[in-house]
Parts: C-alpha cells; structure tokens; sequence
C-alpha cells in the first residue's frame, strides 16, 4: 500500500537528492497517485451555505483557503453566478454586507485559478447552470466538484470528475 503522505526530506534520501534540488508534489488518494495538487470547484450554493451559518462544513471549507493541500477554479460564467446569488436580499442576513460579499467575491478571485472553457459539454445535465460547473470542472481538470446537490451532478464520472459534499472533502484532506 503506498502511504497518502511521505515527507519530502525522505523523499529526497529515497532518490538521492540534495537540498536545493526541487521535487514534484506527489500524493496518493484511495489508491490514485495525483501529481500536483487536489482541484476542485465550489459550487454556489457551498458558498451560500458557508455565508449563512459558520458552524458547517461549507464554512470549514471556505476556512481553509488558500490551502497548500487543494486550489479551486472559477471561470467567469460561475464568478457571475456566485455574484448574483450571493448578493441576493434573502442572503444578505445582516452579518454581512453586500459591499462585504463583493470583497469577499474579489478575494476569491485572486487566490483561485481562474479557467478559460473553450469547450462546451451541453446539455449533459438537467440544469444549464449546472452544465456550467460541469464544463468548469473538465476544463480545470478538476478531481472534484463540492456541492449538497449530489443528486444534479450524478451523470460525471465518465469525465473522471466526482460531485462530493464539502464534509466529504473536509474528510479527504485529513489524508492527504
């Protein structure tokens, strides 16, 4: 069984390498050996939910960026997405304002890989704005999509892309 973490120092010993010399991040999950980091999109309503309460998984989520261990991707369609919904009257709880939000919005803007889509895959989904993260996901070679509406993205695992809950992926980075 490979172990889902070696330090890069043992690493380094294992090959014979000197300080100095740099190293590709490896690691390993149920058995897969990823080259470079976890990617994952967030779906809008992850945001939402970390917004409205911060005792959740999504706000745990959310917590943790930027992370050594994961980054995300946006793509302009999905950033106008989270801007329209997000500033929306019933998700303005009063904890944050919508100049707030809009900060918050840029903020993530600038630690997310932001992805061009030169492909479309619709209709694959039920729901166009799902389609939307879907082609996000592809184009991003993400590994995952966070998101509670499990049940929407159930068709994409023939794009090696799997729709996960954030508690999940929360469990996922213990691991890694």
């Amino acid at each position: 069984m490979i172990p889902a973490y070696i330090p890069a120092h043992q690493i380094m010993a294992l090959f014979g390498l000197k300080n100095g010399v740099s190293i590709q991040l490896l690691f390993a999950h149920n058995g897969v050996i990823y080259e470079t980091m976890i990617d994952i999109i967030i779906d809008t309503n992850v945001l939402v939910s970390a917004l409205k309460s911060d005792m959740g998984a999504s706000y745990a989520l959310i917590s943790t960026l930027p992370s050594p261990k994961f980054q995300f991707s946006i793509s302009v369609p999905l950033y106008t997405e989270y801007q329209d919904i997000l500033t929306r009257k019933e998700h303005l709880t009063g904890a944050s304002t919508e100049k707030e939000i809009l900060a918050f919005l840029r903020y993530l803007c600038k630690i997310a890989n932001r992805q061009k889509i030169f492909y479309l895959w619709r209709p694959w989904l039920k729901d166009p704005k799902d389609d939307m993260v879907l082609e996000l996901a592809v184009a991003a070679r993400s590994n995952y999509i966070i998101t509670y509406n499990l049940k929407d993205f159930s068709n994409i695992q023939k794009f090696g892309i799997e729709a996960i809950t954030p508690g999940k992926f929360l469990r996922i980075l213990k691991e890694v």
